[in-house]
């Protein structure tokens, strides 16, 4: 047996023995902290240079994983909700929501290269690798802007049914986004430029962060403690698992066929996919308030979720959303149990 076929046995081992021992194969081995102040919302990494990028509301913060340390700043970002990556081009892609526009950087400077316009409020963002294409899904616009990533330029505008937010893509040129305010999830033909199909999500209400299994063609949308599975090529729902609440992003490892979803209300919930049509919800993680977004390196399987202490909400408007307290501010790394 190979090193890596052995290292994958191990981890599988790891997590089913613990699941069945302690409810979960993980747990929180590290914490980074990074404090300084502000919001933060879509977490993403890049496995081959342990680079976590972080949107932090007014600019891109940018931490080694191996240290848990920053190591650069992406600064006039404003209103930024997610960062896409494109290592073979050499670029990454930032959604400034506030901005109505997507920033284009160097990978290796992090020079910011181009500002390019999009609709009102970019919010999900990825990189489609079959067409070379970037896909900014614009939450008030309810489209999503097409840009050529060699050209930077918007070559499409795709009209959507209403309010998209998290997307995938697939690698073999189909796009699925979560239509929030509709419970749908949408299927892009990412060459064309069209919607194929937009799909109903039962027993799901507000679908935010979502997770794909590109092998077996399922998706994993979080609902309001909901977790929806579909088989995105017939759109039949597949299952419907209870996960924690405030939730705004999932990951799917394939190597451990494990669903994770990043719960606000503190605790990360734990999915296990037997086969397509058979998972098994295993106890939560307990994780801390806030942690509600999350990045996965599949080269490592540890999970990174971002969240910082809360003071009380203002005075003069208690039901507004408690204010984070600055420098409080903190990666959580979850790792497998070995």
């Amino acid at each position: 047996m190979k090193h890596s076929q052995l290292a994958l046995a191990a981890i599988l081992f790891a997590l089913g023995a613990t699941a069945h021992a302690d409810g979960n194969g993980y747990r929180i081995a590290e914490k980074f902290a990074l404090g300084g102040g502000g919001a933060w919302d879509y977490t993403t990494i890049d496995p081959a240079t342990h680079r976590l990028y972080l949107s932090r509301a007014d600019h891109v913060q940018i931490v080694d994983t191996t240290t848990g340390k920053e190591v650069a700043v992406i600064p006039d970002t404003q209103g930024v909700h997610g960062i896409t990556l494109a290592p073979a081009l050499g670029r990454g892609y930032i959604s400034c929501g506030k901005a109505n526009a997507v920033k284009v950087f160097d990978l290796k400077t992090n020079a910011v290269l181009a500002t390019i316009a999009t609709g009102a409020n970019p919010d999900a963002i990825l990189f489609e690798p079959t067409t070379q294409r970037v896909f900014a899904f614009n939450g008030h616009g309810t489209s999503a802007s097409v840009i050529d990533a060699k050209t930077n330029q918007v070559v499409a505008t795709i009209a959507l049914d209403g309010k998209p937010e998290f997307a995938r893509a697939d690698g073999r040129g189909e796009i699925f986004v979560n239509i929030e305010d509709k419970a749908e999830l949408a299927a892009i033909d990412a060459a064309k430029a069209t919607v194929k199909a937009t799909f109903k999500l039962p027993q799901c209400e507000g679908p935010t962060g979502l997770a794909l299994d590109a092998k077996h063609r399922r998706s994993f949308s979080t609902c309001d403690k909901t977790l929806a599975v579909l088989d995105v090529d017939s759109g039949k729902p597949v299952a419907s698992l209870p996960i924690g609440d405030d939730t705004d992003a999932a990951e799917f490892d394939p190597a451990i066929q494990t669903v994770f979803t990043a719960n606000g209300e503190g605790n990360l919930s734990i999915v296990r996919e037997n086969d397509p049509d058979h998972y098994t919800a295993l106890p939560a993680l307990a994780t801390q308030e806030g942690a509600r977004t999350l990045a996965l390196d599949p080269a490592t399987h540890r999970l990174y979720l971002p969240t910082a202490k809360f003071g009380p909400p203002p005075a003069d408007n208690p039901r507004a959303h408690p204010v984070a307290i600055k420098g409080t501010f903190v990666v959580l790394v979850a790792a497998p149990v070995s």
